[in-house]
Parts: structure tokens; sequence; C-alpha cells
């Protein structure tokens, strides 16, 4: 089975494009050429440089000594935390910027939650001098106000987004109403591994330099270039998307996915897409959505604001339907008390939405000398407040 996408953007059952008439002449100039546009060698070259150079890759693939010794596994941490503003959101905002500007546009949009994409964004906007916009619901311009500062010192503009939720459904939201009102100048980066065909593809391209370097990091660490266990937390999924990316068809490969359970599936307030889900349309895709009897979108939520998305991108939804991919759903107090955990033990903060992934270890068991490979997606300083308050450190 191929768990990419295919020619008319589909994901086994899931994907598409299904948008407003205003965006058709964008979205089928996108597919048309991001393929072709990405494959062109000066392409390739500007955006490998830039990688090394600027973002700081290969991110290295870290051996965690102390976690291996207590879960009899060897367990490795793909240090995206040390990209460039601190997340592996930057390897997305650096290939579709350089696309943005082959394609003749000179104001880019963006929607974020945790703030981390928002900031990726305003970055190369600056570094390519580029208006730069970026919706952010009202609920998380409080609580990552960090980013927020960083997004403006950068240079770019933040819309409070007031409606709904008014978090990440609300902010993406928001941003494509601005697409349909501006088509001609306006290129919208797309944060996660969500939105009409080709956005899920294209992301998941960009971020797939994640496991392109997991496969020569391994063979050098291990003698094999595979592990037998991936594990990443899933909003959206774009840190997933590369992370499982080269290792889709590899069944020696195991795939865990990891969603905010919130206060608890059943309680009304959660995330855990695949658990409460069922098939819908949001922001341009058919994927698994949380919603009412009646199609009305259920109002997510998460500790983390990267997490408090109702549903989860086309290739987690297939890779879920076809038990690909083990999904797992962890509550705030535990993906909480793994953020004090993994600083503790291997003197790395993580973001609260990478602490969710690593809560699988007090419920996963690993075989001795398992090789268990961790998206280290994010750095944990945009947390810091949630963290104090919570621990009352």
């Amino acid at each position: 089975m191929n768990y990419n996408v295919d020619k008319k953007g589909y994901y086994g059952d899931f994907g598409g494009a299904f948008i407003p008439e205003m965006l058709y002449s964008n979205i089928d100039k996108l597919k048309e050429s991001y393929l072709k546009i990405t494959n062109e060698s000066d392409f390739k070259k500007e955006f490998n440089d830039l990688l090394k150079s600027y973002v700081g890759r290969p991110t290295p693939l870290y051996f965690a000594k102390r976690l291996s010794r207590k879960y009899n596994a060897k367990i490795y941490l793909k240090r995206e935390d040390l990209c460039h503003t601190g997340a592996h959101k930057i390897n997305n905002t650096i290939g579709q910027i350089l696309l943005a500007k082959r394609l003749g546009k000179n104001r880019i949009i963006a929607e974020t939650g945790a703030g981390q994409h928002g900031v990726a964004t305003a970055t190369v906007c600056a570094l390519m001098d580029t208006e730069c916009v970026v919706y952010m619901g009202e609920l998380d311009v409080k609580r990552q106000a960090p980013n927020v500062a960083r997004m403006k010192m950068l240079g770019a503009e933040v819309r409070p987004v007031v409606s709904g939720s008014k978090t990440l459904k609300d902010a993406t939201n928001e941003a494509i109403r601005d697409w349909i009102n501006n088509p001609i100048n306006t290129h919208y980066i797309i944060g996660s591994v969500v939105g009409p065909h080709p956005y899920p593809d294209m992301v998941a391209r960009f971020q797939s330099v994640i496991s392109e370097e997991i496969k020569i990091q391994l063979q050098e660490l291990e003698g094999r270039d595979y592990p037998d266990h991936l594990i990443a937390c899933v909003g959206g999924g774009s840190n997933a998307a590369g992370l499982y990316y080269h290792y889709l068809d590899d069944d020696r490969v195991n795939i865990i996915a990891v969603e905010a359970a919130g206060k608890g599936i059943d309680s009304g307030k959660s995330a855990a897409t695949s658990a409460l889900g069922k098939e819908g349309i949001i922001h341009g895709s058919k994927t698994l959505l949380m919603q009412t009897e009646d199609g009305q979108i259920t109002e997510p939520y998460s500790i983390s604001a990267g997490l408090d998305y109702p549903g989860i991108g086309p290739m987690h939804a297939n890779l879920f339907r076809t038990k690909r991919a083990e999904f797992i759903s962890i509550p705030d107090q535990e993906a909480m008390n793994w953020g004090l955990n993994l600083s503790k033990m291997e003197g790395i903060i993580p973001a609260i939405e990478t602490a969710h992934a690593f809560a699988v270890l007090d419920i996963k068991k690993f075989n001795l000398n398992d090789v268990v490979v961790f998206n280290c997606s994010g750095r944990g300083d945009k947390d810091l407040d949630t963290f104090i308050n919570y621990f009352q450190l």
C-alpha cells in the first residue's frame, strides 16, 4: 500500500481540494507548479544552502542515555528544537517563501496556534524582505505572548482572531478569508499538513528533510538506516509527517502518533481526533474531524496551543484508517509531567506539544535494544509561563 498522496491529491479516502471559487486560480497554479519548481536545481540549491547555513541543519540525532537506561531501549531524539526559531516549522517556511518568490507573490499570510509557525513565517519574510501578516487566536495570543513579541520584532503584523474558540481553527479561517480577498499578490504559508491539495503533500515534502537525515544518522550510529519505532506528537501533523516520510512504506518501522487528550477523551475538552473524529471537510480537505451529529465542528481543547486543532491532516487520517500508525491520546497532566521529566533527565526543556510524545514511555514497553526515535519537535521557551503556573515553580 502506498501511503503518499495520489495524483488527485488523496491519501486513501482523505484529502482533495474543497475550496471557494475565488481560490481556484491560486490552488491550480500551486498544483501545476510546486513539484516542477521544487525539483529545479537552483531551487534545491537555495533551499539546501539555507537549511544548512541559516536553519542549522542537519540537526543532531541525540542518544538519550538516561532515558535509554530507564526504559531498556536505545532512545534517540531528533533535535528539531535546535533549529533556528526553536522548532521544525522553519523547514517548511523556508521552502514556501522560496516557492512564493518564484510564483511572483510579494505578500505572505499565515496562521499560527502555538506561535512557532508564526515566528518561522515572520523570520523568512524578514529574510526575504516580504510583507507578512499572521493570524492568531486571541486566546493563543495571551498564552503564547513571547512568540507574539518575536513575530512583531521580526516585522510581522499579528492579527488577533476573536471568533469561535479564539484558537488555531479560527486563525486558519481568517487566513483563508484574507487569501480569498487578496488572491493575486498573496501566498498563504500553511504551517501543517492540512488544507487543500497540494498543501499537505507540499508541507510533508519540505519537512521530509527530518527523516532523510535520520536515515543517514542511524546508519552511522547503529549500522542500519531505520529505527524500530518512530514517535511524534500530532496536531495537524507536520513534524510527524517529516519524521515518518521516508519510512511510510517500510513495514519494519512501527509508527506511533500522539494526540492531545486534554482533560480526557470523554470530558468534552479534548483534541483526540482519532478517537473522537469522523469523516468531514475542514479548511479545504476531507479528513477526520471532531464534529457533532449534525456536522458542526466541535471545539477542541488542549493545554498545548499547537495541538488544539479539531482535525488531523489527511496523511495522518489515512495512517489511522489503514492502521499503518498507532494513535495514542495523552491527557494534559501526563504531558506536563513529561515536560519536567525530560528537562530533569536529559537537560532538554521541550515544548508542551513535544512533551505529549514522550508520555508514550509510560504506556509502551519496548524490547531490549529496540531503536526508538522521538521527534523533539520544539523547545519549551514559549511555554515557560504555562509550566510556571501549572507547577507553581
